[in-house]
């Protein structure tokens, strides 16, 4: 049984839906499959360290952005040192696990996680290497010597790549989503499940593993304006121990912590308050609901911002309850309920596993060896990029390498 191994960070949840999605592909298609967090491979020390260090980062906006405008997405001296420093630790640890029990794929969906993978490419040639990443741009520590196919969901990302990479294969793919938001119950059914009332106002909130921004307080206000408010805190516990007191007062907040009801959820809702992750809208888009993204995260969380609300379906807000409060009533309040679960987002499995069969890993989910899989390209056929632009009407991956 060929075995993969996925290579993720605990840095939010954004990575860990991604690794979840392509677990579920490959083990479908006969696969064993196990993940490694990047963190984690530093050492219990260094591993705390970086997460600290990343999270003061991003705690300081104006730091934030000028590391990753100035210095990640251009490749700068100070990009490849920190690229050098992430692997010293973390190549060696890769190495050692990959000793014990050799793996035939590693799919990266974390940075530090690509660039380790692919340093050891030389020692198993036989061994494929793949990076997938959401974000509109690929930065210096994702894009090295040694990855055989980059997965990317935008052009613009497929750009990023060869601008370090000019030859690299690249793969433009719908953002993975989880099959259970392709199942998602209509409306009525989801409400009536959480006791939600047909034609009152519903939002969904979402903490994506951050906790940052005024979610209690854009919750207390919008539930006192009449709204029923789904709020998912995630794995943020203060957060969740924060909302549901807020509940005990205010009926109309529903709080959540970690849960796997988000597309159920997500269907009851009318609009998604989120981060600009592109997990998180790519569910949303596939259920159907509007997107209200809040301005909070710096870095290429502004890119993938621009890019969200470039795609449509999608507003924006400042990082105030007020202004929270303010977007969420008038996105609300020209709602025609019931809101359609019919999503126009195209499924991501197909254009995932046409891409890899160009690399020669044939995936096969939940059909027999000789069964053609429905969708799916053939492979080395190229696709012209209109044919996935990272827009919600288009399907099919676009395949750019070497001629």
């Amino acid at each position: 049984m060929p075995e993969a191994v996925l290579l993720s960070g605990s840095l939010g949840l954004g990575h860990e839906m991604m690794m979840r999605s392509c677990a579920s592909v490959l083990e479908r298609s006969g696969w064993r499959t196990r993940s490694l967090d990047s963190m984690a491979l530093l050492g219990p020390r260094r591993g705390a360290v970086a997460q600290r260090l990343f999270g003061s980062l991003v705690a300081m906006p104006g730091i934030y952005d000028g590391l990753h405008f100035a210095h990640l997405r251009t490749g700068s001296g100070l990009a490849e040192y920190m690229s050098r420093r992430a692997t010293s630790r973390l190549v060696p640890a890769l190495a050692a696990d990959l000793d014990r029990r050799p793996a035939d794929l590693v799919l990266s969906v974390f940075a530090t996680g690509a660039a380790a993978a692919a340093k050891l490419k030389a020692e198993a040639p036989g061994r494929r290497t793949v990076v997938l990443s959401t974000d509109v741009t690929m930065h210096r520590i994702w894009v090295c010597e040694g990855t055989d196919l980059f997965l990317v969901t935008s052009p613009a990302a497929a750009a990023s790549v060869r601008r370090f990479l000019p030859r690299a294969a690249v793969s433009v793919i719908p953002p993975p989503v989880r099959a259970a938001f392709y199942a998602a119950p209509p409306q009525a059914e989801a409400r009536q499940a959480l006791g939600i009332p047909p034609g009152d106002p519903c939002l969904l909130l979402i903490d994506s593993g951050w906790g940052v921004g005024p979610l209690v307080e854009s919750v207390a206000a919008l539930a006192q304006a009449g709204v029923h408010v789904l709020a998912v805190a995630g794995r943020q516990r203060e957060i969740e121990a924060r909302l549901r007191e807020l509940a005990r007062t205010q009926p109309r907040v529903r709080p959540f912590g970690y849960t796997d009801r988000v597309p159920e959820l997500m269907s009851a809702a009318d609009v998604v308050l989120a981060l600009p992750g592109a997990n998180t809208c790519g569910e949303a888009r596939v259920v159907g609901r509007r997107l209200l993204l809040l301005d909070v995260m710096p870095g290429h969380w502004r890119d993938n911002l621009q890019h969200e609300l470039e795609l449509g379906a999608a507003d924006v807000c400042g990082p105030s309850a007020a202004g929270v409060t303010a977007s969420a009533l008038a996105l609300l309040g020209k709602t025609s309920r019931p809101v359609s679960s019919a999503g126009l987002a195209p499924r991501w499995e197909p254009a995932f596993i046409a891409a890899l069969r160009q690399i020669g890993v044939d995936l096969r989910p939940d059909h027999h060896a000789d069964a053609p899989i429905p969708g799916a390209a053939v492979a080395g056929a190229a696709i012209p990029v209109a044919a996935y632009a990272g827009g919600p009407h288009s399907t099919g991956p676009h395949h750019s390498r070497p001629q």
